[in-house]
This record gives structure tokens, C-alpha cells and sequence, in this order.
């Protein structure tokens, strides 16, 4: 086969396996501007604990694969017609609510998408007679996806920094296959990416209730909830904690005031479908866990990466911004609760304990929830 036909039938493959979109760019810095930028927000801080994030190899893929020359670039919608219940309903204040992304929802997207790429080169290997190498990656490697997947012809980078697709909008998990087949790129050389509709529209940046975007298409990933809530493995900066209002993983926010995610197809697989009780999951479940409980609970669920310390932490802070909403009875479970988490042997649980417990006895409390988000 020809590079072009290379191209065209793995995209078909691609399709076949349930990839919603494929694309193929060259790999050399010089086909991906944006990496030029990376080491300018490093510099900035804007990865904050996310060291990983400055391995030099994320500026040259090359380096990632030895002769490396394209890599393909496959996206699965994830948008579950599922919307979880407000967390301020009456039905739901005997038990406060909080918030987990719908990227988690269901089973550990890496898992779904690394077993679809792994079938994608074991066709390939078994189609194209020329040798080749090739690495797989779901967010696991030294690659940058969303921008790959522009110049793969994917969509364009929205302001909020996610990839965005006149169709399915925003909701869509990324993977890479890098390779050394020399490949037709999907946009021809010296033809430009899809064109930027993001227009005069700022709703995105106005939503964050972090103010995470100190400029349209750049992310401080210190302020943002998403962060705070999985990476950030030490205390959350108290003048965030109120901020996250209910988040417990993640944030969709910037996402769910897109304009471009109003009409978004809801065709997710089976495997994204909302796990039980992970839809608005109660706050006192969720901070009342063991490590071996949150082991079992969340074994093959993307939650798993905040880890059981993490969780707790998150949901003692969304039971703190919960104060306003508990009536009397939950009142006292909370503060309860609270209190043993206070005498842990976890100092940063306890920190983040002794904080919410602060929030309900202040005497004046306030609704910090963010959710849900209409648009």
C-alpha cells in the first residue's frame, strides 16, 4: 500500500473499532507549533506539581520513538445523555451531594481506549508487509494530544485549551499511536489546521469559578478544579477550597457552558455508562471510605488516580461548602463525621476536616455549589 492508503484504511480500521474520528500529523516540532510554547508554561509554573509534565521529550516527539515520523491520532466520544440531580434539590438535602466529571463516570477510560489502539496496530501489523515500529498512548506517554489531534485534522483548540469538533464538541478522550510508517498526513503539507470558531465567545473562561485562564488558550493548572482535586497530591490553597463547591473529581464546567457541546452527540460506549451512585454520590459515602473500601469501589475507574487520600480530602472540603444546604439532622452526621476525620492519623485530612468543620459552625455560611451548570 501506498502512504495515502496506509492512511485510509487505518482510518477505517479506526472507525470499525469504534473510534468516533482519526488523524494522522508528522511528528516534527515544526508541524506542531504549539509545543514551541511549553517551555514558556513551564517556566510559568502553570504545571504546578504535575512534574511529569517537563519531561523534555513532550516538546519533540521524535525523541519519544526512535525514527519516529507520524502519529495517528483517534478520538471516542464520551457524552453520556445522563445529567446528575442538583445537589441543592429538596429530595437530596437529607444527604449532601457532590460532583464527579463525567470522564469518570463509568469504567477507566485508559483502559477502553489502550485495548481499541492495541487492536489498531495488531491489524496494522498484520496488514502492512513493511516493517514499523509503534507506541501506543492514553495520556501515559510524553506526548500532548489535544494538539496532535489539531494537526491530525481533529478539531481546533478551544480557549479553554480543550480540542474541540464542529460535531461532537468537546466531550471526546484522545489516543495516540506514534509510529515510524511514513504515513499521509490527514492535512496536506502547507495546508492550515481546521479554522478557530471560538469566535468573540469568552463563556468558557467567564464560567471558572477559579478564573484558571489568565488568557484565552492558557491554562493555570494551579487554579483549576480539575487539578486541585486529582493531581494536586498536597493541600488545597484555602483560598480555592470554596471555589470547587461540590466538585469531588474533576470539573466540567468550561465544557458545559461550550456552545459547541449544546447539540454533541450522545452515543458514548457501554463502558462510560454512569457507575452506581457516582452520579451527584453522596459526600458522606464518599468521605467515610477505607483505602481497601475506595480500593474495591473504584478498581477500574479513572477515580482511582486521585487516590483514597485524595478523595477524602476532596469530599471534606465539598461537605464544608455544603453548610448552607444541610438541614439540622444532616447538620449533625456531617459534624460528626467531620470530627473523627479531624483526629485521623492523615494530616492532610485532617487539615481539610478541620477547615469544613470550620464552615459549618461559621456563623455565617453560604451555597458554594457550582452544579449543575445550564447552558
Amino acid at each position: 500500500m501506498t502512504p495515502a492508503e496506509q492512511s485510509r484504511w487505518i482510518a477505517e480500521r479506526a472507525r470499525a473499532l469504534g473510534f468516533d474520528l482519526c488523524g494522522v500529523a508528522p511528528v516534527d516540532p515544526e508541524s506542531l507549533p504549539e509545543l514551541v510554547r511549553l517551555p514558556e508554561w513551564l517556566d510559568r509554573g502553570y504545571a504546578g506539581e504535575m512534574q511529569y509534565l517537563h519531561d523534555a521529550r513532550r516538546a519533540d516527539p521524535r525523541q519519544v520513538l526512535d525514527g519516529a515520523k507520524t502519529v495517528i491520532v483517534v478520538a471516542l466520544n464520551y457524552n453520556t445523555p445522563h445529567k446528575p440531580p442538583h445537589p441543592s434539590t429538596d429530595a437530596l438535602d437529607q444527604a449532601p451531594r457532590g460532583w464527579i466529571s463525567r470522564y469518570a463516570w463509568g469504567d477507566d477510560y485508559h483502559d477502553v481506549l489502550r485495548e481499541k489502539l492495541n487492536a489498531l496496530v495488531a491489524e496494522m501489523r498484520a496488514q502492512i508487509t513493511e516493517p514499523f515500529d509503534a507506541r501506543a498512548y492514553v495520556d501515559t506517554g510524553p506526548i500532548i494530544e489535544c494538539v496532535a489531534a489539531k494537526y491530525a485534522g481533529l478539531g481546533w483548540l478551544g480557549k479553554n485549551t480543550c480540542l474541540i469538533h464542529p460535531k461532537l464538541g468537546s466531550w471526546l478522550f484522545l489516543g495516540v499511536i506514534l509510529t515510524t510508517l511514513d504515513l499521509e498526513p490527514t492535512i496536506a503539507p502547507g495546508a492550515t489546521p481546521p479554522p478557530d470558531f471560538c469566535g468573540t465567545c469568552t463563556r468558557c473562561l467567564d464560567a471558572c469559578p477559579t478564573q484558571a485562564f489568565p488568557q484565552p488558550y492558557v491554562l493555570d493548572a494551579r487554579r483549576c478544579i480539575s487539578y486541585l482535586t486529582i493531581e494536586l497530591r498536597s493541600e488545597i490553597p484555602e483560598e480555592f477550597r470554596p471555589q470547587l463547591g461540590s466538585a469531588v473529581i474533576g470539573c466540567d464546567i468550561c465544557q458545559d457552558v461550550c456552545p459547541w457541546n449544546r447539540k454533541a452527540p450522545t452515543a458514548a460506549p457501554a463502558a462510560f455508562e454512569p457507575r452506581e451512585r457516582l452520579l451527584a454520590p453522596e459526600l458522606e459515602w464518599l468521605a467515610s471510605f477505607t483505602q481497601e473500601e475506595f480500593s474495591a469501589i473504584f478498581r477500574k475507574s479513572a477515580v482511582k488516580r486521585a487516590k483514597w487520600r485524595g478523595i477524602v480530602r476532596n469530599a471534606c472540603v465539598a461537605l464544608g461548602n455544603s453548610a448552607a444546604s444541610l438541614d439540622p439532622a444532616a447538620r449533625d452526621r456531617v459534624t460528626a463525621l467531620l470530627a473523627r476525620l479531624a483526629s485521623s492519623d492523615d494530616a492532610i485530612i485532617v487539615s481539610h476536616a478541620r477547615w469544613a468543620l470550620a464552615q459549618l459552625s461559621g456563623p455565617d455560611v453560604h451555597s458554594h455549589s457550582h452544579r449543575p451548570v445550564t447552558i
